[in-house]
């Protein structure tokens, strides 16, 4: 089995559609939350993403905002914003879509989350010390987590006490070793300094994960941004990839 994995499309709709065309052939689909939020296509990415084989999908916290099972408080002035206009956006089909995904999937020795298995929604693993007490919260061999839309591999190694981190993983396949947290990146806005989308190939039978970049047309999807009036930061941060 070959997973494609994916995280934080936030409604970027020419980035998720790259990343699609570019991935080849693949067998699942994993995606790590936050499918809206930011970007000027939120229906489009739901309806794209509903459309691909055996995925499995997990709730981010800019989708529990849009539900308004979050207190958009908790964000930035151009998160709410674009919060409040996908709100206002968004099918009611899409809608229910959202409403019906979990926190947290448990897959055979894989568990897929949007923050961190200690707190699903809002948790970033930033650096090693998070991601060390967040072993303790998950039994399962590799968890897949988002939300910081930076890529990252993580291992414990109980025998030795250690930590292996890495956060430069960009283009280097890396055999998986018990026990893993991994990130691959945000594909609709990566903060890595890289404004290509990102997103991760986990091959079951290799047992080897890679993340990978692809180009896209970042200048129509600000455009549409910038044409509905949503935060022009939101656009801005597109070219740079912070």
């Amino acid at each position: 089995m070959k997973n494609l994995v994916v995280s934080d499309i936030h409604a970027n709709l020419e980035a998720f559609k790259n990343v699609l065309e570019k991935s080849g052939n693949f067998d699942a689909v994993w995606c790590l939350g936050d499918i809206v939020g930011y970007g000027p296509d939120p229906n489009a990415c739901i309806n794209l993403l509903r459309t691909l084989p055996n995925l499995s999908c997990v709730l981010g916290n800019h989708d529990a905002a849009i539900l308004g099972d979050m207190d958009v408080r908790l964000f930035n002035q151009e998160a709410r914003s674009s919060i409040d206009w996908q709100r206002t956006h968004i099918s009611i089909e899409n809608l229910s879509y959202l409403k019906n995904l979990p926190e947290k999937i448990n897959l055979p020795g894989c568990l897929l989350v949007h923050g961190s298995p200690r707190y699903p929604l809002w948790e970033y693993i930033l650096d090693p010390f998070v991601a060390r007490a967040n072993f303790d919260h998950f039994i399962e061999n590799f968890c897949f987590v988002g939300h910081s839309h930076q890529g990252l591999i993580a291992r414990w190694d109980p025998s030795r006490e250690k930590m292996d981190w890495n956060s430069n993983v960009n283009g280097n396949m890396y055999k998986m070793k018990p026990r893993m947290i991994l990130n691959p990146g945000s594909v609709g806005q990566p903060r890595d300094n890289d404004r290509r989308a990102s997103y991760g190939i986990f091959d079951e039978e290799l047992m080897s994960w890679e993340i990978f970049r692809v180009d896209y047309s970042f200048e129509t999807t600000q455009q549409k941004i910038n044409d509905l009036k949503l935060p022009g930061k939101n656009a801005q941060r597109l070219a740079g990839g912070w």
